[in-house]
């Protein structure tokens, strides 16, 4: 694994544009960023990041297999009881999972640490599915990369056969797929509009709607802005604020199916990680993790990371290093209470840490994401950089 410092192509703002990236540029700072490209032989992508990302996947779905039969582990996680049938028969009925991000630390030699799972509201799909494919065929063409370099990249192509999934699982009697979100903040638009653009090449019909303005039937269904029911809806929304919302009590008695499906919600909080490591101490791609209220969490000592159980962008997040805040990001989470993680050094290459985010789609895993900051916590403003499997 290395960072290759390479040319910034002159029209990629323009080549982004073109291709519908429109948040490519976040405050005026690029967000992706080609300026540089992390290099890896297949033997890296295909024993340290692919092969573990398929066994901590195997290993989430054996968490919830646990869980929806423990209400001990629903209590750990915060979940409201008002939802636990909800997520237990979404699990019992097989509902599919469309994907999922799973962010490691890796150096390039060892195995890559698990750092957190992305299991319910994921971004930065689109930038890695479609724009760094791009990115990879321009470079080759243009000299800045080597010949027959390739990509750790199969995910849109994976998106519509997981589209496909979902069509099986759930039946196209329940009509329009709605697609929902914050259609007001631009990452979030692009990365609906790319979904729905892999739902309907997988042969479904699609809508947009923003959050806000699902409606509630007399009948209990869920209905759009033209009184349609919401047979089967994405949302790019997460679990837990839906779960506390006003509308959430009547999720368990809607007739709605939903991608990401319930049973996702006890993935997406950062609870697994202690729990995870209680089920496979040791466990080569796995860092300890304790409940901060846990007596255990004193074997991490004074040096570990503190994660809220529900955050986004490393909000409220801190790195203790030595009994001292190493960094630290503000943000409104914590109230559920946090967990301890031993800390894993990210690799610094000039002057940037890069976290690596692996896809699982439709079960497979298939594609790789960098983000890299300044900072050892990720957040919201960290750049893209593109990767290539060197030949």
């Amino acid at each position: 694994m290395q960072r290759i410092v390479c040319p910034e192509r002159d029209d990629w703002r323009d080549a982004a544009e073109k291709a519908g990236f429109a948040f490519h540029t976040v405050a005026g700072e690029p967000y992706w960023d080609e300026r540089a490209y992390y290099g890896f032989s297949l033997e890296q992508i295909e024993r340290d990041i692919e092969a573990p990302t398929l066994e901590i996947d195997r290993m989430c779905r054996e968490l919830v297999a646990r869980a929806v039969d423990d209400d001990r582990i629903l209590r750990l996680l915060k979940i409201p009881e008002a939802c636990w049938t909800f997520i237990a028969a979404s699990w019992k009925r097989g509902d599919p999972s469309l994907y999922g991000r799973l962010d490691f630390s890796y150096h390039g030699t060892g195995p890559a640490k698990l750092l957190e799972y992305n299991a319910d509201t994921p971004t930065a799909l689109y930038e890695t599915g479609v724009f760094q494919w791009l990115w990879l065929e321009d470079a080759i063409a243009r000299q800045i990369v080597p010949a027959g370099s390739d990509q750790f990249n199969a995910v849109h192509e994976t998106l519509i056969a997981g589209w496909a999934t979902v069509a099986r699982a759930h039946g196209k009697e329940r009509g329009v797929v709605h697609l929902a979100g914050a259609l007001d903040i631009p990452e979030d638009q692009g990365t609906l509009a790319y979904l729905e653009d892999t739902a309907r090449q997988a042969g479904l019909a699609t809508t947009m709607i923003a959050m806000d303005r699902i409606g509630r039937a007399p009948n209990g269904a869920f209905v759009d802005e033209a009184d349609r029911p919401i047979g089967l809806a994405f949302k790019l929304y997460p679990w837990e604020w839906m779960f506390r919302e006003q509308f959430g009590r009547y999720l368990p008695g809607a007739s709605t199916r939903w991608i990401e499906p319930p049973w996702k919600a006890v993935l997406s909080s950062k609870g697994i990680l202690p729990l995870l490591w209680s089920m496979f101490p040791r466990h080569p791609n796995l860092l300890p993790a304790y409940f901060e209220d846990d007596p255990e969490a004193g074997k991490l000592g004074e040096s570990y990371a503190r994660k809220p159980l529900y955050s986004r962008e490393g909000a409220n997040v801190a790195l203790v290093v030595g009994g001292e805040v190493l960094d630290s990001d503000t943000g409104p989470y914590g109230a559920e209470g946090f967990i301890r993680q031993a800390v894993a050094a990210l690799p610094r290459f000039d002057g940037g840490y890069p976290v690596l985010g692996s896809w699982i789609v439709d079960g497979h895993a298939c594609g790789l994401s960098i983000r890299e900051d300044a900072s050892p916590i990720t957040k919201n403003t960290s750049r893209f950089l593109p990767h290539v499997i060197l030949p």
